[in-house]
C-alpha cells in the first residue's frame, strides 16, 4: 500500500535537526553549534549527518575553519527558521489562552481605510477583548505587504498591484478609493459660499501639494490634466506628510489633492475644504489582505471579522462578498 503521510513524518525529522541547521547557520562551526544547543560536538555530527542522509543532499560545505551552507543547506534553513518561528509563536498563544488572554495582533493600513475603517474595528474588538493587545501600522502598501512577508504584520488593509505574487496573498476587496482636491476654510475660491463646480483649467497654474514623483497617486494626478488636454502643474510641493498638508494649506492658498476619506475626515474637523473640481483620478480598490501559506492567530481572526463587518457597515454595497 502506498505511505501518503509527510516526508517528514516518513523520515522522523527532529525538531533537534532544525534546531542544528539554524545553529549552524549562525555560528559557521559544529563545535559552537554544538554548545548552543547544549550537545557535544560528535552527537551534533551525528545529526547533522542523519539528516543529509534523509534529504539526500549536502547541506553544509566543510571548510578547513568552519562550515558554509550549501545551496540545498540554504534552503532548508530558510523553512527551518520558519517553522522555528511558528513553534515559538504556538507557545505565546497557549500561554496567552492559559492566562486568559487572545493574545496579539499586528494590523498595517493605506491612508484611507486606517482613517475610517481601523480605528472604528480596533475599538469594537477592544470593547469585546479587553487582554487583545493590537499594535497599528500606517505606511503604503508596498512597505505593509513586506513586513507581512516577515511576519510582522497579521492582517493589511491596502492594495495589490502586478508586482505582488497573489498567489502567496489572500485579498479581499473593500471598496474604491476616490480623489478630492481641498484648501484651507475661507479660501478665495470658497468665497461667497460657492459651490458651482470649478473646472481643472481655472486651477492648473495654482500651486499644488502633490504626492512624491513615482507614487500611483503622483502618476494619475498629472495624467488626469494630460486627459484634460492641459499640461500638469509645474508648481508643486511635493510631500506625503499629512501633518504638513494640512499645516502648509492653513498658511496659504495652496490645493493639495487627498484620497476622499482622509478629505472628509480633516474637513469634519474643521482643517480643511473640500473644493468643487471633479478628480478623474481614483486610486485602484484595496481589501483586506492575509498571508495564504499561514493560518491567523485566534487574535487575528477576531481582528479579520470585525474588519469585515465594518467596513460592511461603512463601504455597504460596494465591499465584495
Amino acid at each position: 500500500m502506498l505511505d501518503t503521510s509527510p516526508w517528514y513524518v516518513r523520515t522522523r525529522l527532529k525538531t533537534r535537526q532544525l534546531l542544528l541547521v539554524v545553529a549552524l547557520a549562525e555560528e559557521g562551526n559544529i563545535h559552537r553549534a554544538a554548545a548552543v544547543l547544549s550537545m557535544t560536538q560528535p552527537a551534533a555530527s551525528k545529526l547533522l549527518r542523519e539528516l543529509e542522509d534523509m534529504l539526500g543532499a549536502v547541506l553544509f560545505e566543510r571548510m578547513p575553519r568552519g562550515m558554509r551552507p550549501t545551496l540545498y543547506g540554504d534552503a532548508l534553513i530558510r523553512h527551518a527558521r520558519a517553522v522555528l518561528g511558528s513553534l515559538d509563536q504556538a507557545q505565546e498563544e497557549l500561554s496567552a489562552l492559559k492566562a486568559g488572554r487572545l493574545g496579539h495582533v499586528a494590523v498595517g493600513a493605506i491612508t484611507s481605510p486606517g482613517v475610517r475603517v481601523l480605528p472604528a474595528a480596533v475599538a469594537a474588538v477592544k470593547r469585546t477583548h479587553a487582554n487583545l493587545r493590537v499594535s497599528v501600522e500606517i505606511d503604503a502598501s508596498n512597505v505593509l505587504l513586506e513586513h507581512l512577508a516577515q511576519d510582522k504584520l497579521d492582517v493589511v488593509l491596502g492594495r495589490l498591484s502586478a508586482e505582488h505574487d497573489k498567489l502567496q496573498l489572500r485579498y479581499e476587496r473593500l471598496a474604491g478609493e476616490p480623489v478630492c482636491a481641498v484648501v484651507r476654510p475661507g479660501h478665495p475660491m470658497l468665497a461667497d459660499g460657492q459651490s458651482r463646480s470649478i473646472a481643472l483649467a481655472d486651477i492648473a497654474r495654482d500651486t499644488w501639494v502633490v504626492p512624491p514623483v513615482g507614487s500611483v497617486l503622483r502618476h494619475r494626478f498629472e495624467l488626469m490634466f494630460q486627459r484634460a488636454s492641459l499640461a500638469p502643474p509645474s508648481n508643486v510641493v511635493e510631500t506625503p506628510a499629512l501633518l504638513f498638508i494640512t499645516r502648509v494649506l492653513e498658511q496659504s492658498d495652496m490645493i493639495a489633492v487627498l484620497t476622499e476619506d482622509v478629505a472628509r475626515y480633516y474637513a469634519a474637523h474643521g482643517m480643511v475644504a473640500i473644493l468643487p473640481v471633479p478628480m478623474d483620478c481614483q486610486m485602484d480598490d484595496f481589501g483586506i489582505i492575509t498571508r495564504a501559506d499561514g493560518l491567523l492567530t485566534p487574535a487575528a481572526s477576531v481582528m479579520m471579522e470585525t474588519l469585515r463587518q465594518v467596513s460592511a457597515e461603512i463601504y455597504g454595497a460596494q465591499t465584495a462578498r
